[in-house]
């Protein structure tokens, strides 16, 4: 393999648009301040710092926008301060995004806290309630073993099989909930029992229990009559979700945070914390430069590891305009952005990755977008390109979860955050949504 292809492949895999960076990666680009001075250490780290009680707080934001970077991040910072910390994904083991419900959520985090602290505590409360519904559960896990002839490492294997069950097939899923579901409560009791003893254990430098768990905010809106999964999650099980013995942080479908609903979530949780975009334009639609220089930096970091001496806008990329042209058509979304390098390095052969590359892997995305649109939002998608407002309903909902419109803030000159939205710059290009804005009154 020659030097050039062998440097495109390290740069084609540094760009992987679905792998958060851990803490302390000098990747990692800090945007702050062209996120409207977004900064999660400071809202929902200082507040688990200063507070005497547990804690629940939400965190939302568009999905891609990085908030899994930033949650690692405050897993580091809230270790240095005398916190244990468990992190996790709940959609990558335990909860299906596209069918999920407070069960579901509830099994993930007790079948998690199992595996992370079953050293640190004595998890016989919650093993002793699994053996109390073996008998129910036994076929859904789909195993034929008596639960009492295992030691306790194989018991919480089991509890893992039903979890992953839950996730994986569709078909016992219902099931599982209606025979855990009137159980909830005993489960929350003894999986408390658990983390007081391990909070009783914790090592000598740790004074507090944290649990993260994230990507909740890929739960696909699913309507039950007049009710919605997230409804059921959030707000029914509100108690139930604040109940662990722990601080909790939960990530939130944005569509939550921008519902009908938005007051009570606050009356329960406080505000939820939102990850903004990185402004790359003003409202008015000028460049905003702080912004495409930081959008610049996040592809120049991971460029300069494999090649620490080509110039990005000359070697790298064939002009400094081709780069922009990247940068802005990401609209600040960050995985926007690696998915189109990612792309662009894709249709190339030879380096410098050129306009034409750039411009083909915009159109692949672009269509993307067109497809995601209905009919009727078109004319929505070019009323919001004008006012930089949304309305609260369901359709702006929909398209804000799909990511065709995006939230950006800043700070104005009294340091007031200032909200507004706009479309996805990709949607710009595509005809359906051109004939919307030259109908607009």
């Amino acid at each position: 393999m020659s030097n050039n292809s062998e440097l495109l492949k390290n740069l084609y895999n540094a760009f992987n648009p679905f792998q958060p960076l851990p803490a302390g990666d000098p990747n990692y680009v800090d945007c702050q301040d062209v996120r409207g001075d977004a900064d999660i250490l400071e809202e929902l780290g200082n507040r688990i710092q200063l507070a005497s009680q547990n804690t629940c707080q939400l965190y939302s934001g568009h999905r891609g926008a990085g908030k899994s970077t930033e949650l690692l991040r405050l897993k580091e910072y809230l270790e240095a301060r005398q916190c244990y910390v468990v992190y996790f994904a709940a959609d990558e083991e335990d909860i299906d995004s596209e069918d999920a419900q407070y069960t579901d959520i509830l099994l993930a985090c007790t079948r998690r806290l199992l595996k992370d602290l079953r050293t640190m505590g004595n998890p016989q409360p919650v093993l002793n309630w699994l053996k109390d519904r073996w008998q129910d559960l036994r076929d859904l896990a789909l195993t034929e073993i008596q639960i009492e002839d295992m030691n306790v490492e194989m018991q919480i294997s089991q509890f893992a099989k039903l979890t992953a069950n839950l996730r994986a097939v569709p078909e016992l899923r219902q099931q599982i909930r209606e025979k855990v579901n009137p159980h909830t409560v005993t489960l929350i009791k003894v999986l408390n029992e658990f983390i007081a003893d391990v909070k009783k254990r914790l090592p000598s430098n740790r004074s507090q229990l944290a649990v993260i768990i994230d990507n909740l905010d890929r739960m696909v809106l699913v309507k039950d009559g007049e009710r919605t999964n997230y409804e059921e999650v959030f707000l029914d099980r509100c108690e139930q979700l604040k109940a662990l013995d722990c601080h909790l942080i939960y990530t939130v479908p944005i569509a939550m945070v921008y519902s009908t609903r938005a007051t009570d979530l606050r009356d329960i949780y406080g505000d939820p914390q939102i990850l903004p975009m990185v402004m790359v334009r003003t409202p008015r639609g000028e460049i905003y430069q702080p912004g495409i220089k930081k959008v610049k930096e996040v592809i120049s970091r991971r460029i300069k590891q494999f090649a620490p001496d080509k110039p990005l806008e000359t070697a790298i990329f064939d002009s400094a305009e081709t780069v922009e042209r990247l940068c802005l058509m990401s609209g600040g979304h960050v995985r926007n952005l690696l998915l189109l390098t990612q792309d662009a390095i894709g249709r190339t052969q030879d380096l410098p990755i050129s306009e034409r590359a750039v411009r083909r892997a915009i159109t692949q995305a672009r269509d993307t977008y067109r497809r995601a649109v209905e009919n009727h939002q078109w004319t929505l998608l070019a009323e919001v390109s004008r006012s930089k407002r949304i309305i609260n309903d369901d359709q702006y909902r929909s398209l804000m979860f799909n990511r065709c419109l995006l939230e950006y803030r800043y700070l104005d000159e009294e340091g007031e955050m200032q909200r507004w939205y706009d479309i996805h710059p990709l949607i710009q290009g595509i005809q359906e949504f051109k004939e919307a804005v030259e109908n607009l009154p």
